[in-house]
């Protein structure tokens, strides 16, 4: 690996750092170097501001003049609630930006570049691009198509059942996999289920044992709000934030339950008895999110995967059998033809405890 690589692998490093919590900004990495010495280093900060250039510059002071600036995304060049990062980077004197990918984002998307260019500084484009790409992948399908990235998760056995025909379901995989789960969603802006979950487990969705102090937004998918109000979600939804996502027809006497109770409620449009998941999804990126992390169950997971809503898979498998009298971890998707399946690439597979784990990205 380059030098260069290595600083601009340093910089993703640290951009990973603020993702879900910096929503609905880009999670960026910056890393300043002069003289072969980093001098300054930053990422996204809770909230979206500082910037990742603003926080490295800071610690960078005089240092910064005449240095290589590692930046993963496109310096922004507009002025929103925070003066544009490229002009930043050109007061503070750096001779060479490295970006690893241009933003699409119609307000930055060129104009960074031409700013430092402008301004005569070196600047190169695309390195360990692929890499930043997919660090920022929510954050561009915001932008591009409206609606966040979407990982699925899957606890089964090895059968692919997530639970008993009695409904018993906890616990399928060890303690292990189960904090692995919770760092991931400490590394999404929400947390989704459907009101079957709720119903069943009356899961709290939070960040456990961690040491982490930022909470998930968690997200309920229920087209008649039929959600216990007794249940954990509702006994916190005026602590953590709680977006309810229901059918037109929901009672109104429950959305006003809800709403009482401090969470957030966004009609969505209905399909065949069942939150129309395409309209959900675009009314969820209107709301700022760009990465949500869903959990199930198998309805919410089946009708994801109909409309081809899934990026990302990640999958935990136990070694226990259940049997065909279980319940699935994807309900029936009506397929016909095998060629019309949805498909996905494997980006890798490990042991973790005594469960596997199988991390899958769509084709």
């Amino acid at each position: 690996m380059s030098q260069d690589a290595r600083y601009m692998a340093l910089a993703l490093s640290l951009g990973r750092r603020g993702q879900g919590s910096v929503w609905p900004n880009p999670a960026v990495g910056c890393v300043i170097v002069n003289n072969n010495r980093v001098v300054g280093r930053g990422w996204t900060q809770p909230g979206g501001r500082p910037h990742a250039e603003t926080h490295a510059l800071s610690q960078a002071g005089a240092a910064a003049y005449g240095a290589v600036a590692y930046v993963t995304l496109e310096p922004c060049a507009h002025t929103g609630k925070t003066p544009p990062c490229a002009q930043a980077l050109i007061n503070a004197g750096v001779a060479r930006v490295v970006i690893a990918c241009t933003d699409s984002d119609p307000r930055v998307s060129g104009r960074g570049v031409e700013m430092l260019k402008a301004a005569g500084i070196c600047v190169e484009t695309g390195l360990l691009e692929a890499e930043a790409r997919a660090d920022h992948a929510g954050f561009f399908l915001r932008i591009n198509d409206g609606r966040p990235m979407l990982t699925l998760k899957l606890a089964t056995s090895v059968d692919g059942r997530i639970a008993t025909a009695s409904g018993e379901s906890q616990w399928i995989t060890g303690a292990t996999a189960r904090r692995m789960v919770h760092g991931l969603r400490s590394r999404h802006d929400a947390v989704m289920v459907g009101g079957g979950t709720v119903r069943q487990d009356d899961p709290s969705l939070t960040v456990r044992d961690l040491g982490i102090d930022r909470q998930p937004t968690r997200i309920v998918i229920s087209n008649g709000l039929d959600i216990p109000l007794d249940s954990r979600l509702a006994q916190t939804a005026a602590d953590i934030p709680l977006i309810l996502c229901h059918g037109p027809e929901a009672p109104k006497n429950h959305i006003r339950d809800w709403q009482d109770r401090g969470a957030t409620l966004l009609s969505c449009d209905a399909r065949q008895g069942y939150v129309d998941p395409v309209d959900m999804m675009q009314k969820l990126g209107a709301c700022g999110l760009t990465r949500i992390f869903c959990e199930g169950g198998g309805q919410i997971a089946a009708s994801l995967l109909k409309f081809d809503l899934v990026d990302r898979l990640i999958g935990f498998t136990a070694g226990v059998t259940i049997g065909a009298d279980g319940l699935p971890g994807i309900a029936s998707l009506h397929l016909n033809r095998l060629s019309n399946a949805p498909r996905f690439t494997l980006d890798s597979i490990a042991q973790t405890g005594s469960d596997t784990v199988q991390i899958w990205s769509r084709r």
